[in-house]
């Protein structure tokens, strides 16, 4: 065994010498330096390709997106319109039970956290079949006001909000959205009413202080097909605030506390 040992290893001396010895070795350098820099350009190529592939996919959104908002203009709206409100609706459930709340008294209070399915199904409807549509008109009405008038430069932003947030638009939208939470309640006409005097100040003071600087740069700086869909993006942060501060149990349980109008 020791003989067969010694034989192997002297063959692979002479086969390593050989290679050693033989012309080719002699390039071998080349070789190597050339396969590094054919590995490079491949590695470079194919980052490249796969950057240029990312960017194409977000080119490719972005224009699959605008097609669909030109030739279904209010389908399109409505349905990121659900998507969003139910967003939404899903942040305002799940970020309070993240913070403790206290009650008068200054004892901690602490109720176990159940998903409630139903409420976001309320958002989401409101968000596809009312709110996305009649906010499409309003836009539009908005702007039709805007070129009938005459306004240029910065006296459209300022218009603009002026009319919604004052005029009409922040009224209707907001008693529209306590109503149709409280009709997809159950509730009946009387108790919608009720609902709406109880909170309607309270949301308009709110919204006057979120969504004025927000429509502001809106106005100012976005065309008007993407108008709506700047306000659809931030009503997840609006519609959680919504949610949390006028959430429909309270309604339900006719718990609704007179600070909400302060």
């Amino acid at each position: 065994r020791s003989q067969q040992r010694n034989n192997i290893m002297a063959l692979y001396q002479r086969v390593g010498k050989s290679l050693l010895l033989s012309p080719r070795s002699a390039s071998s350098p080349t070789i190597t330096a050339t396969s590094l820099a054919r590995r490079a350009r491949f590695l470079s190529t194919e980052a490249a390709a796969t950057s240029a592939s990312t960017t194409a996919k977000r080119k490719g959104f972005v224009e699959w997106y605008e097609g669909h908002l030109n030739a279904r203009p209010v389908l399109t709206k409505a349905i990121t319109g659900a998507c969003l409100w139910g967003l939404g609706d899903v942040v305002a459930q799940v970020v309070p039970t993240l913070i403790q709340d206290e009650d008068g008294d200054g004892d901690t209070t602490k109720k176990e956290f159940k998903y409630d399915i139903p409420r976001t199904a309320r958002a989401v409807t409101f968000g596809f079949v009312i709110h996305a549509p009649l906010s499409h008109l309003h836009f539009n009405l908005l702007e039709w006001m805007t070129v009938k008038g005459g306004f240029t430069g910065l006296s459209i932003p300022i218009f603009k909000t002026v009319m919604e947030q004052f005029v009409y638009w922040s009224w209707f939208s907001n008693s529209l959205y306590h109503g149709a939470m409280g009709a997809m309640q159950g509730k009946n006409l009387d108790e919608i009413q009720n609902r709406i005097k109880d909170v309607l100040w309270g949301t308009q003071v709110a919204q006057w202080k979120f969504w004025i600087p927000v429509q502001l740069l809106n106005f100012q700086f976005v065309p008007v097909r993407h108008q709506l869909n700047v306000v659809l993006l931030t009503s997840v942060v609006w519609t959680a605030l919504l949610s949390a501060w006028y959430p429909p149990e309270e309604e339900a349980e006719g718990e609704v506390s007179e600070e909400k109008k302060d």
